[in-house]
């Protein structure tokens, strides 16, 4: 992505001398006079980030023509913010119900009677379900079979995988797991499997410490990393796909498949390339499940995840209630697939559940579900990307247990699962607080991700309706202590008044800033944080890039950036204010406006 070099908010010192300015008076006289020679520099601003209120809101999805246009329009100036803070909306927002309706259009258009006949997908933004929308019947061979509806049942197969890894979060906040990096050898004493790669002969060693990835030449042997908790949720591990000699319906125990491990091989020195493993699930489930836990996976799971976040319709087998809300899983064929029992494999990929709770646990995971699991920064630590992926490998990046792949500049985190009869998706995009998921009997389309052009109708859409959505700022307890007028260096000048409602505005004035830069960005609004921190906002949007003459200056590098305001004086004044994310001190206090010859 290009970027303009950044021309700070308030002129750093260098500015003071590229701006050099004769003084008529100073703060003294009775007026002060500037002579301009060059433009001092322009306020740049943030769209403020609010989370605050509820509310559900669906759109209804009136029949849209299939032609209608499915891409995204480009615009000829690129505006900022690029990437806009989420932001409570007033629904209903044509934009995003023109999105929504081409996204029912395009998975309407995926079904097949014989090899996709049931899908179910559910959008989601912050605490709010926006959309559903269910395509096809139950059961493809029963003419007498109901339609789907979000609470329809369907195998989610590796979407399974979510489970062990928010298991591993919740033990290791709960304390009962010392490190997220411990490696599986503290909780299994008799672990051992052998690893080729950790000694290496090799003209190009590629080694890892801190994340980051080195090269070294000549005869050199370095200690084998290990095989970790994290690693092993996250494709890093280097344990095999699954246990040799045995199938994904191995119906062994713990100890016996660490006895097999003991003389089988990693495929991969551990931490050090992505590779897709059941094996490394299943294990580390039941690890933690029997050796630290001291319970079964399964009963672990209900009672700590799924009865905790109200996933009723969620289950690692079929209740008699369960099984008439199921969606028939088909090949591609539309032969009627079995349900087998993955036994030893289930926490990889046995479990059933629906659109609807699925989405409860997308706005858990987004930190906007009523219903609390982990902590905010264990959810920040969960949703980051850990480690980038060889080019041969199907995703760009791995994370727990994401599959990480660039969107429109946003992470979008992905879950796939794919198993005899069944496709899911289970996705977000922490960002823009949103997600998707989609779950399907039959067989994913080849041809065409309908995840990723989903989320081109979506994500431009959402952009847009936070770009132009109301922000709600914060007045100073009292904006008395900041009003009047500002100079850094006597080379740009700032006044600081009250609007309407309490918050502060500031004005940049001078006569080339006048002549040069529009007003709308010469005028910010001040968000108050707390103790006389205020944070600067642009109301709408802005160009990224700003061209002032045959300069430009890049507005987006100054959004966001915080005013660190004075200790009051005795007059109940704050002196001045501090920019420290621009290196900028001392914008201090004048008694009033300067007048200015030319």
């Amino acid at each position: 992505m290009k970027h303009q070099v950044p021309t700070p908010a308030v002129a750093p010192p260098a500015a003071a001398a590229a701006a050099a300015v004769k003084f008529e008076g100073q703060t003294k006289t009775s007026r002060m006079k500037v002579k301009w020679t060059q433009l001092g520099l322009v306020f740049f601003l943030i769209l403020s980030l609010v989370m605050t209120g509820c509310f559900f809101w669906q759109y209804q999805m009136p029949k849209v023509q299939p032609d209608e246009g499915m891409g995204r329009s480009a615009k000829s100036e690129m505006m900022c913010p690029r990437f806009p803070e989420p932001l409570p909306l007033e629904h209903p927002i044509p934009s995003l119900k023109e999105a929504l309706e081409k996204v029912d259009v395009l998975l309407r258009q995926t079904i097949n009677p014989i090899s996709l006949p049931a899908l179910s997908a559910i959008v989601i933004l912050n605490d709010t379900v926006l959309w559903t929308g269910n395509f096809g019947k139950r059961n493809a061979s029963d003419p007498h079979s109901g339609p789907t509806n979000e609470y329809t049942i369907y195998r989610i197969a590796s979407l399974s995988k979510l489970f062990p890894t928010l298991m591993l979060y919740k033990l290791w906040e709960d304390g009962k797991i010392g490190s997220l990096d411990d490696p599986l050898e503290k909780y299994v004493e008799n672990f051992t499997i052998k690893n080729p790669l950790g000694k290496m002969r090799d003209s190009e060693l590629k080694y890892v410490t801190d994340g980051l990835i080195f090269l070294d030449s000549g005869e050199v042997q370095i200690r084998s990393s290990s095989v970790t908790l994290r690693r092993m949720a996250s494709q890093l591990s280097g344990l095999p796909r699954r246990l040799r000699a045995t199938n994904l319906l191995w119906k062994g125990k713990t100890q016996s498949a660490i006895n097999l491990l003991q003389d089988d091989v990693l495929v991969s020195d551990p931490g050090t390339k992505c590779h897709y493993s059941n094996l490394a699930f299943s294990l580390l489930a039941h690890v933690m499940a029997e050796r630290v836990a001291g319970v079964d996976y399964q009963q672990w799971i209900t009672e700590n995840i799924l009865d905790r976040l109200g996933m009723e319709d969620t289950s690692f087998d079929l209740t008699p209630g369960m099984q008439s809300q199921l969606a028939v899983g088909v090949y591609s064929n539309g032969k009627p697939a079995p349900l087998y029992d993955l036994g030893w494999y289930r926490p990889s990929g046995q479990m059933f559940s629906t659109a609807a709770d699925l989405a409860k646990l997308a706005m858990m995971l987004l930190g906007a579900y009523h219903r609390k699991l982990l902590e905010p920064d264990s959810l920040k630590i969960m949703l980051t990307p850990l480690f980038r992926c060889d080019k041969d490998y199907f995703a760009n990046r791995t994370g727990t247990p994401w599959e990480v792949n660039e969107l429109m500049g946003y992470e979008l985190l992905r879950k796939d699962g794919d198993l005899d009869g069944y496709s899911a998706t289970f996705s977000l995009v922490p960002r823009l607080k949103l997600g998707l998921v989609v779950l399907m009997a039959g067989s994913r389309s080849q041809k065409q991700d309908v995840v990723t052009k989903a989320y081109n109708h979506i994500v431009p859409a959402i952009e847009r309706a936070f770009r132009e959505a109301k922000k709600v700022l914060v007045a100073p307890p009292n904006p008395d202590h900041y009003i009047g007028f500002f100079t850094y260096s006597n080379i740009t000048f700032y006044e600081i008044k009250v609007g309407p409602d309490g918050v502060l505005i500031m004005q940049q004035f001078g006569p080339q800033i006048e002549e040069l830069i529009p007003e709308k960005y010469r005028t910010i609004k001040l968000n108050y944080l707390v103790d006389r921190v205020f944070k600067v906002v642009f109301e709408k949007e802005y160009p990224c890039v700003l061209q002032v003459g045959t300069a430009s200056v890049s507005l987006e590098a100054q959004d966001g950036q915080l005013f660190n305001f004075y200790v009051f004086n005795k007059q109940g004044l704050s002196p001045g204010f501090d920019a420290p994310g621009l290196n900028t001190y001392n914008v201090v206090r004048i008694p009033r406006r300067p007048s200015f010859s030319s």
